[in-house]
């Protein structure tokens, strides 16, 4: 795919068809693009209905915890308090070697609440997050399993406004709205924020037009039964949500994205940080159009998701891909950038749904943060300028996106397929100064 995309970018380069054969891409990724901002996302349903609680359909909570004693119990006390029959849930808590206070932690824990469940893996256990999953679902009953990360923050009613969604035969999964808890003025974070507005955005279009709706492991619920019929979580990958992803589209299964309610974790804080988390990101999201090309190009996915997913596969991989030989070429034999206008209509598209996902979170939330101070609305006068300045911002911070991308691409066509995975550090932040209350 490498030797594709650069000897493609210098024959393009070199005959004067290819401009307009890149005009036509264009055209063809901005005719998708105005048809997403058209559609029309699902309505929300109301809330469940609390009658016969025996009628509340069973859900099993899963989070796959190594060294998390900075925001485990946290995370256990607001899962087990949840506004949800007792009797209608349960808590596994799978501690994954840890070799901090995590264990300990949980054992006290277990006594004070009826439906918390631990266990424990030895040393040694291999599959990381997928392994850790795999290893604890037999032993599990809920007709829903929620998969939550240790830094996750919700809100009480998260699964009464969850349930109702899966009363759609054909949806597989959902995808809660992450947010950042950890708001400050730091740059990253602000920048993250904005990301995950204009992440929730597009996905809830793509998902209104008949396209891939997508899982991000924190805060997923995924229908058992469709579960199952994927095989469980792949431990062949380092990023199993997005592996998930597919699988759940290739076996006719729906995935649906909320705006409300949202998952809160912690934003990374350092440049380092988020090179390695966004590295891991970016080679298992390439990873699975490589173990899935096979269905893929056999229409498995059929005309409307496959087209979504062309789409997106062109803006976020093969673009960045292109733009270093773009770039040599373009400087050695004194010609403009080939893919310019494909690029431009990235921006023009990072602009607008950045700026339409923080719209449409503050009108859901009631207040939007700002500098690093959240708790109070906004004034309405002059907040379009203030959304597209944040959506300004976040455009230029996704460009971070272009390195991590290209250089992944190039060491994964040189190098063996390797499973590492990373942890990210978790330090308990808060969410009194976050986006959603």
């Amino acid at each position: 795919m490498l030797f594709v995309v650069w000897s493609g970018t210098l024959v393009l380069h070199w005959f004067a068809w290819g401009y307009w054969l890149v005009m036509a891409l264009t055209t063809l990724v901005g005719v998708h693009a105005a048809r997403m901002l058209l559609a029309r996302p699902y309505p929300v349903p109301k809330l469940l209905n609390c009658g016969d609680a025996n009628s509340f359909p069973f859900i099993s909570v899963m989070v796959a915890a190594k060294n998390e004693e900075a925001v485990i119990q946290r995370l256990v006390n607001t899962l087990c308090n949840l506004d949800y029959p007792v009797d209608r849930y349960e808590v596994w808590v799978i501690d994954d070697s840890s070799t901090d206070r995590t264990p300990t932690i949980l054992t006290q824990l277990t006594a004070q609440y009826a439906q918390l469940k631990v266990f424990h893996r030895p040393l040694g256990a291999t599959g990381g997050k997928s392994g850790a999953l795999n290893q604890v679902l037999p032993l599990t009953k809920g007709e829903i399993i929620a998969v939550f990360d240790a830094d996750a923050q919700v809100t009480p009613d998260l699964f009464q406004r969850i349930v109702p969604l899966f009363n759609r035969a054909d949806l597989g999964a959902v995808q809660v709205r992450k947010a950042i808890a950890n708001v400050s003025s730091n740059a990253w974070v602000q920048g993250q924020i904005a990301e995950m507005a204009l992440d929730a955005f597009w996905q809830q279009q793509r998902i209104a037009l008949g396209g891939i709706g997508e899982l991000r492991g924190n805060g997923q619920f995924v229908r058992r039964t469709a579960l199952s019929q994927c095989g469980g979580w792949n431990e062949a990958t380092i990023t199993d949500d997005l592996d998930l992803t597919f699988r759940l589209h290739l076996h006719d299964w729906d995935i649906d994205c909320t705006t409300y309610p949202a998952v809160q974790e912690e934003g990374v804080t350092t440049a380092i940080a988020l090179w390695h988390q966004r590295n891991r990101w970016a080679e298992g999201g390439y990873q699975r159009y490589l173990d899935y090309c096979q269905p893929i190009l056999r229409h498995r996915l059929g005309a409307r998701k496959t087209m979504d997913m062309f789409v997106f596969w062109i803006l976020q991989y093969i673009l960045p891909t292109a733009t270093i030989p773009d770039t040599v070429i373009a400087v050695l034999r004194h010609q403009p950038l080939l893919y310019t206008p494909l690029a431009s209509l990235s921006v023009v598209m990072s602009l607008i749904g950045m700026t339409l996902g923080l719209r449409r979170i503050r009108q859901v939330d009631g207040s939007i943060e700002l500098e690093g101070q959240a708790s109070q609305p906004q004034p309405t006068k002059g907040l379009p300028f203030v959304l597209l300045f944040r959506a300004a911002y976040g455009t230029f911070y996704m460009l971070h996106w272009l390195p991590i991308v290209a250089s992944t691409t190039a060491r994964m066509s040189i190098r063996p397929k390797r499973l590492k995975w990373v942890k990210t550090v978790h330090y308990g932040a808060h969410a009194e100064d976050s986006e959603a209350s």
